[in-house]
């Protein structure tokens, strides 16, 4: 997505080293400084796209998201950003916070998208059109991340002729015949909060890492409103390269897309995860909120579980996860299951 700045990214590599490649007299943030000091390539640029063809080979349900996030580590605090950030009391601003921005996209249909007449039991077609700026900040063992999300649904965020297009000249699907029936014009509003505790365990062998890193998250606004909890694993060497695991679409897993060049070259790592939040808005299910549109009865609590791998060479990174969401509202027919490719640069 789904779903950070240099500074704290890098972070989140140090803490998967071992502890006898850490110098035992430094502090994490004093680490962090360090590595920042000695990085020359701070900007980082991350596309992702997800995409239910490249999963369950499928056209329904969430459909499709694209996300492009660049980050650099002398961005400064947007203004207002601060504001809401001082106003969370668990979050502090201090000498490690970063910054980042986003623009994404992302749609959704129902179960057959060659049905031109409205579906009052399926899936309501949607889509929405956003742009975000974030902050992550280390403080003690964890990792706190604060995003706004500000953007449109309805038909100007062109979902219709995204899809059209790409079925037209990108794919062999049909074209989908129902746009006309999707929620009417809303602006979206979105303010993220996340935790994480990358090194809250971890097991060092043969030149490899297994770790495990928990995250709780809460979102607010008209478009999403939910709150959770999740637990990533990832398992790789740890000599000679820092990384985490690729970010994805809100309300996807945590992970930030952060990765170093490794000392010879190339490297890899395997990562998997379960997610599992308490829904009490959803736009794309309940609606819109002003006004009468199709909806559907959304169900109360949604788990997501992803399995991946991603590859680095030089200055670039691949990944790719399966990732399978369980049934949003009374009437579908099945899980949702879809891909994610993020390709990453850093200069």
């Amino acid at each position: 997505m789904i779903r950070t700045g240099i500074k704290l990214l890098i972070l989140c590599g140090l803490l998967m080293l071992p502890m006898h490649a850490r110098a035992e007299d430094l502090t994490p943030e004093e680490e962090v400084k360090q590595s920042v000091r000695r990085a020359e390539q701070k900007n980082f640029i991350n596309v992702l796209v997800e995409n239910d063809l490249l999963g369950g080979g499928t056209d329904q349900y969430y459909t499709s998201g694209v996300r492009l996030s660049y980050f650099n580590v002398n961005t400064p605090v947007p203004n207002g950003l601060d504001e809401i950030a001082d106003a969370i009391p668990t979050f502090d601003l201090n000498d490690t916070t970063s910054t980042f921005f986003t623009l994404g996209q992302n749609l959704y249909t129902p179960d057959d998208i060659s049905i031109a007449a409205a579906q009052p039991n399926d899936r309501p077609w949607a889509a929405f059109l956003y742009g975000s700026a974030g902050l992550v900040t280390l403080e003690d063992n964890h990792i706190d991340e604060l995003e706004v999300t500000l953007g449109v649904i309805g038909p100007e965020a062109l979902g219709e002729q995204t899809q059209k297009f790409i079925h037209k000249h990108l794919s062999d699907s049909p074209l989908p015949k129902g746009w006309k029936n999707q929620l009417d014009f809303e602006p979206g509003l979105i303010i993220s909060a996340q935790r994480r505790w990358p090194r809250l365990w971890y097991k060092d062998f043969s030149g490899f890492r297994l770790q495990a890193e928990p995250n709780i998250n809460v979102s607010l606004g008209n478009v999403y409103t939910y709150a959770g909890t999740g637990l990533n694993i990832a398992f790789g060497p740890y000599e000679g390269y820092l990384q985490d695991t690729p970010s994805r679409v809100r309300p996807g897993m945590a992970g930030s897309g952060y990765f170093e060049t490794p000392e010879d070259g190339w490297s890899w790592y395997l990562f998997a995860g379960l997610d599992g939040r308490a829904m009490a808005r959803n736009i794309f299910l309940d609606g819109n909120t002003f006004k009468d549109s199709p909806d559907v009865d959304k169900n109360t609590f949604v788990g997501d579980a992803v399995a991946g791998i991603a590859f680095t060479y030089d200055d670039y990174r691949v990944s790719y996860s399966i990732n399978s969401r369980s049934k949003e509202f009374d009437g579908q027919d099945k899980p949702s299951v879809f891909g994610s490719v993020s390709l990453s640069t850093r200069f």
